[in-house]
């Protein structure tokens, strides 16, 4: 008796499709899967990535989904995983491809035309690493950077701290954003740099992209502000007891800090109108890279009027108070891009992590001007929520009553 073929060739492309990706769960092949051509109504989602992984000696199918500014990574059953797949070529995505050590097929599904399946040879001869927690690059080293466990990340061991899992990842998070944003900066190739971060308590960040700039070739001067003396007298101990060269750490409040012509400014998780002083700092020092964390938003809540198809639902607090949150961040955004910059709103990292996850990236426009579309959409914006005063507004002059 002949061997059956892996699949029906008489079938649908996209059940061939299926049916190879079922076999390769099945028998251990599989190596992995990417579905692409995302055509879907979740914002910002771009792909899945997905391979299989052994969590407590059972099989999952690892899914990373991979949006503009963050990864989101969901495990499913072997069956549910595909049946999700299923759903997901349906009309969610418009191509996909597996590889296994047996073949590799890439699916194309076109809108108003036939799913196509190409079968080729397989390039890969083993199997996916089922590993859960592979070892991922970092940009910092917990072995060797010893200033980590200065401040409390690593142990003396070099391994990180429990409970400091989320901040060390925080900070390697910062880093990635940092690096990508730095590149659009027109003088990143003379890779000279001045940095300011305000607030940087004690200094997490600071010291990570001090010692990860410097050792990717930028010539970095660094400065901490902090408005409390016994973490800025911790940070500077701590700078020079592991040699950082070109950083400081300074007393002083956020609305008090002069910020230097051409200052990169970074403002993470300054509190209230504390993040509004900082990025109008940045503002009229024409810093080229503005940066900011917002935390806390008590500022606009008590003059909120919401829109009247919102009205009964911000009678329950804790809506009224993301709602609040919302127009703050919306409300920054809008006057940055007033002011001449280029701006994008993210989560920095998952909330899992940190609450305080978003993440405002401001680069300044080769021309800066103010123009009046944007600053009818500022107004907008304002009178639709009933603000009439708010911080950064005012600190760069602009009316919104």
């Amino acid at each position: 008796m002949k061997p059956q073929p892996p699949h029906d060739p008489t079938a649908a492309a996209p059940d061939r499709f299926l049916e190879m990706l079922r076999g390769a769960t099945a028998d251990g092949t599989l190596v992995k899967l990417t579905l692409g051509h995302y055509q879907g109504a979740e914002p910002g989602l771009k792909k899945v990535l997905a391979r299989p992984v052994r969590i407590r000696g059972e099989l999952r199918l690892s899914c990373v989904f991979r949006y503009a500014t963050r990864d989101v990574t969901k495990n499913f059953l072997p069956g549910e995983g595909i049946h999700r797949v299923r759903g997901w070529l349906a009309g969610d995505f418009q191509s996909a491809y597996l590889a296994t050590t047996r073949a590799a097929a890439e699916l194309t599904c076109p809108a108003g035309a036939a799913p196509r399946l190409v079968v080729t040879p397989a390039p890969h001869a083993a199997p996916s690493d089922l590993r859960h927690d592979r070892v991922k690059a970092r940009r910092i080293d917990p072995e060797a950077d010893r200033w980590l466990e200065a401040l409390g990340v690593t142990t003396r061991a070099g391994t990180v701290r429990h409970g400091m899992e989320g901040k060390f990842r925080q900070i390697d998070k910062y880093l990635e954003i940092l690096e990508a944003l730095l590149a659009r900066l027109p003088g990143a190739r003379r890779r000279d740099l001045r940095l300011v971060d305000m607030g940087c308590g004690k200094g997490y960040l600071t010291f990570a992209a001090c010692r990860h700039l410097q050792r990717t070739g930028w010539r970095l001067t660094a400065r901490g502000v902090e408005a409390r003396a016994d973490l800025v007298e911790q940070a500077n101990r701590i700078a020079r007891e592991h040699a950082f060269d070109g950083l400081r750490f300074e007393c002083g409040r956020i609305a008090d800090t002069a910020v230097a012509e051409g200052e990169v400014l970074v403002a993470l998780h300054a509190c209230d109108t504390a993040t509004d002083d900082a990025l109008a700092k940045g503002v009229q020092a024409g810093a080229p890279l503005i940066l900011s964390a917002p935390c806390c938003h008590r500022e606009l809540r008590p003059q909120l009027r919401p829109p009247p198809a919102l009205a009964d639902a911000c009678a329950h607090g804790i809506l009224r108070g993301r709602l609040a949150e919302w127009a703050t961040d919306a409300l920054r955004a809008a006057l940055l891009e007033w002011a001449g910059y280029d701006t994008s709103v993210f989560e920095f990292i998952s909330s899992e992590h940190t609450a305080k996850n978003l993440m405002i990236a401001a680069v300044q426009r080769p021309s800066p001007a103010r123009d009046g579309d944007r600053a009818r959409g500022v107004l907008e914006l304002a009178a639709s929520f009933g603000v009439r005063h708010q911080r950064l507004a005012q600190q760069l002059g602009f009316r919104l009553g």
